[in-house]
C-alpha cells in the first residue's frame, strides 16, 4: 500500500523542519517504544522492573526510557515505586484494559469471521459458548445451499457429541470435563456417539493435536461438524467455531481442508478477543 504523504510547514525554531517523532510506515517511533515499554512493564514480574533493566530488554539508552517512562507516568500508565526503584504497571492500564472488556462483544467481533468462513467454506457456520454444562448457539451464517444444517440462536447440544463441545472440553481441566459427565451423561444419539469418559478423553487429546474437533454423525445422523476452539487473553477457550454440513457434502477428503480453516477462523477470533498471536501448528 502507498504510503499518503502530507507536506507541513515548519515550526519557528526548527529550520531543518526535523521531525519530533521518526515514523516507520504508519508508526510513530517513539509511541512504539512507550507502548513497548509499557508491554515489558506488564510482563515483569509483581515488584516491577529497573529502569537499566528495561531499557536493555527493549534496546533503549536508559535516558531516552526515562523519558518515555516520564510521560507514562504522568499519564498514570505506569508508576515507580521509590522504596523498590522499580517501574510498575500504572492505574491507567488498568481501566483501559478493563474498557475493553467492558466493550468487546464475542459475537460483534466474531461475525465478520463467520460470514467470511462460511464463503471459504460454502457451508453453515456457527459461534457456541458452554453454559451449565451444555453447548449453546450465539450465532449462525447459513451457506446457501438447498441442503443445510440449522442451529438458530439459543439452541443446545450436548457437549461430548457434538464438535463445538468437543472443541471447548478440549480447554478444560479434567476435573471440569467430569463434572459436566456427572451432571449430563454421555446420551448416546446416535451409534456414532462417544458414550464412553475415557474415550472422550482420548478424543479430547486429539483435538489438542490436531487444533480442531470432529462430530463424525455424532450428534446427528447424516452431519458431519468440524469446530475449533476459541481463546481470551488468558488463553482460556471461551467458545468455539464450527463448520457444519451433510455428509454427502462433507466427505472425509474435506475435513482436513476445513478443519484448517475453522482452526484460522478461530485463532483470528481469539485475537480480536485479546488473545495473544498464535503459529499454524
Amino acid at each position: 500500500m502507498a504510503r499518503q504523504t502530507t507536506t507541513r510547514a515548519r515550526p519557528a525554531g526548527n529550520p531543518r523542519g526535523k521531525a519530533k517523532a521518526k515514523s516507520g510506515g504508519d508508526r510513530v517511533q517513539s509511541l512504539v517504544r512507550a507502548l513497548t515499554l509499557l508491554n515489558r512493564i506488564a510482563e515483569s514480574a509483581d515488584d516491577g522492573v529497573s529502569l537499566s533493566e528495561v531499557a536493555q530488554q527493549v534496546g533503549l539508552a536508559p535516558s531516552t526510557a526515562h523519558r518515555l517512562l516520564l510521560t507514562l507516568e504522568q499519564e498514570r500508565y505506569v508508576r515507580f515505586r521509590a522504596d523498590r526503584r522499580a517501574w510498575t504497571i500504572g492505574v491507567q492500564a488498568f481501566v483501559t484494559g478493563c474498557a475493553f472488556i467492558k466493550t468487546r462483544s464475542l459475537v460483534g467481533l466474531a461475525r465478520p469471521r463467520l460470514r467470511m468462513l462460511m464463503e471459504e467454506s460454502g457451508e453453515t457456520v456457527n459461534l457456541a459458548v458452554e453454559d451449565k454444562g451444555e453447548a449453546v448457539y450465539l450465532a449462525q451464517v447459513e451457506c446457501r445451499e438447498m441442503m443445510r444444517a440449522f442451529a438458530r440462536p439459543g439452541t443446545r447440544a450436548p457437549m461430548h457429541c457434538s464438535a463445538v463441545g468437543k472443541a471447548i472440553l478440549s480447554g478444560a481441566s479434567d476435573k471440569f470435563v467430569a463434572k459436566i459427565l456427572h451432571q449430563h451423561g454421555m446420551a448416546r444419539l446416535t451409534v456414532k456417539t462417544i458414550v464412553a469418559p475415557s474415550a472422550l478423553r482420548r478424543e479430547l487429546v486429539k483435538v489438542r493435536d490436531l487444533g480442531y474437533a470432529v462430530d463424525d454423525e455424532e450428534h446427528a445422523v447424516g452431519l458431519r461438524c468440524i469446530a475449533a476452539p476459541i481463546v481470551d487473553e488468558t488463553g482460556d477457550v471461551i467458545a468455539a467455531v464450527s463448520i457444519s454440513g451433510p455428509m454427502a457434502r462433507i466427505g472425509e477428503e474435506r475435513v482436513s481442508p476445513l478443519g484448517r480453516m475453522v482452526r484460522e477462523a478461530a485463532r483470528a477470533i481469539s485475537m480480536e478477543m485479546g488473545a495473544a498471536p498464535t503459529k499454524e501448528p
